[in-house]
């Protein structure tokens, strides 16, 4: 590894990639199933890619959109275009047709990747993208990725590649609106590979990623774990059986789970039969993990737990070192170092500690802003009185007396019924305490009456024989009056983004629909 490189300053992924190339050519980049691409591989490939884009005609600053399942081809078609100075806009495979082409019209991207899955599902809106379209995976009719390649051993012309320059866009999920083109920088990316160093990645470690490459939250593992030399597995797609078996087989080091996918592996009866001594970290973000899920697995799943709270769009952010600081567990921690993080109120006033109000955060990994949305970007932004710029997080939240951040909900999920401000989160958290509840959630719905009351959405374990009356008697009993909830709906399982979030705005949109105004 080069520590020269490390140490300086600013660097970029692609120039540790052709470093570890020199010193370490042999050594596994990628894994996915039975292929395996070295260093030497992976940096020749992204060659070829960088190569075949300048080839096409694109320059430094143009930007190309990749939608489709992880992969190795969706790893070096990422790294190839950063070493073209490309901006790389990797897209959801879950967006509607529709969507997707807006996305692609507001990325202005020149080319657009897309695997098998991904290309049966926009035959709407083929005709209209204005722009190649490719076959990731060389499935389809259309111009197969090894085809679009430049030769072997091709080599491109040198970029520089300045701190300022864009790496990728990140679209907002949508469940909010319209999604939103979160912009990143070379330099912000550079940090987070830095930071890795921090969290125990390097030349031996092994981290498997069963995240999608679309997603901020897989990002901030993979690039510290290839741009520090080590090795990276590759899940198409989450299942935790096959998790847990190539956790096992590759003795993995490290890896970014979203709380979901830590329930469904404790779940398993067959979890403790597995060897994962390897572990020295595991990682969280993206949803709420509760505390008790945290207790399980710091109990039962070797190394480390650090939760990570952020967004997207940069600012401050918070980690929770589980281990460290197991009292804190209904937390998600302290700001990170370097991190400035405030509470405000509506009116933009800072607050001071123990007070309920607006997480507002400062950090160096902060979004350029949002892609040719200069209103959206002025919304998301916060600036104290010396004039230093901070980004909203929507969430609601108070820091402690020790600085640790309890996170009530998100602003637009708080639910203001008679008057009363009802936080979600805690109602889940009584209802998890049902001894039959596999998953829940609480919405706030549109009522005549108080304006907006809570209607709870729950999950039985398999097999268990649960009724919704008999739930919400029991919760209500449990809490106090304004709190109660007015009706609780069974359902099969909760709808989730590909990153574990509850999708809270499709239930109240499905509750209208059904049941219409509650009186």
């Amino acid at each position: 590894m080069s520590i020269v490189t490390l140490e300086s300053p600013y660097s970029t992924l692609p120039a540790l990639i052709a470093a570890h190339a020199q010193e370490r050519a042999d050594h596994p980049a990628l894994i996915e199933g039975e292929q395996r691409m070295t260093y030497r591989e992976l940096n020749a490939e992204a060659d070829r890619v960088a190569a075949a884009l300048q080839r096409d005609g694109l320059q430094a600053g143009d930007a190309i959109a990749i939608c489709g399942a992880n992969s190795i081809n969706y790893a070096v078609l990422f790294v190839g275009a950063l070493r073209a100075g490309v901006t790389v806009a990797p897209l959801a495979p879950s967006s509607t047709p529709e969507s997707l082409l807006g996305m692609l019209a507001d990325s202005a991207a020149k080319l657009f990747f897309a695997d098998a899955s991904t290309l049966s599902a926009i035959g709407s809106i083929r005709e209209r993208l204005g722009m190649p379209l490719l076959s990731l995976d060389n499935s389809a009719a259309e111009r197969p990725y090894n085809d679009w390649l430049a030769a072997d051993g091709a080599k491109p012309n040198p970029v520089d590649i300045t701190p300022e320059m864009t790496f990728n866009v990140i679209y907002s999920s949508g469940t909010t609106g319209e999604p939103k083109g979160i912009v990143q920088s070379h330099g912000m990316r550079w940090s987070h590979i830095q930071r890795g160093l921090t969290m125990g990645y390097g030349p031996d470690c092994r981290t498997l990623m069963s995240t999608p490459l679309y997603s901020n939250t897989t990002l901030v593992s993979f690039l510290p774990t290839i741009g520090l030399g080590g090795t990276v597995v590759i899940m198409a797609k989450f299942d935790a059986e096959r998790y847990l078996k190539l956790a096992e087989a590759n003795r993995i080091t490290h890896t970014m789970l979203v709380p979901v996918q830590y329930q469904r592996i404790m779940a398993r009866p067959d979890f403790d039969s597995y060897d994962l001594d390897s572990y020295i970290m595991k990682f969280s973000t993206s949803a709420p993990f509760h505390a008790e899920l945290k207790a399980d697995v710091l109990k039962r799943w070797p190394g480390g737990l650090v939760e990570f709270y952020g967004m997207t769009e940069g600012g401050g952010s918070c980690a929770l070192a589980a281990h460290t600081y197991p009292d804190k567990l209904h937390t998600v921690g302290l700001p990170m170092e370097g991190h400035d993080m405030r509470v405000i109120d509506e009116d933009g006033v800072e607050l001071p500690r123990g007070e309920i109000g607006e997480v507002v955060g400062h950090s160096p990994a902060m979004m350029a802003g949002y892609l040719n949305k200069p209103e959206k970007t002025a919304e998301a932004e916060w600036y104290d009185s010396t004039g230093k710029r901070f980004i909203r997080t929507g969430d609601v939240g108070r820091f402690d007396e020790e600085g640790f951040l309890t996170l009530m909900d998100r602003r637009k999920d708080m639910i203001i019924s008679g008057g009363f401000n009802i936080y979600p989160s805690d109602l889940e958290a009584e209802l998890r305490k049902h001894p039959d509840l596999q998953d829940v959630t609480v919405v706030g719905v549109a009522s005549t009456s108080w304006g907006e009351t809570p209607v709870a959405y729950i999950v039985p374990f398999a097999g268990r024989a649960v009724e919704a009356e008999q739930v919400q008697a029991w919760f209500n009993e449990r809490v106090g009056k304004t709190q109660r909830l007015t009706r609780v709906i069974i359902a099969d399982e909760l709808p989730r983004s590909a990153i574990g979030k509850v999708l809270k705005r499709e239930l109240r949109d499905q509750f209208l629909a059904e049941y219409g105004v509650l009186a």
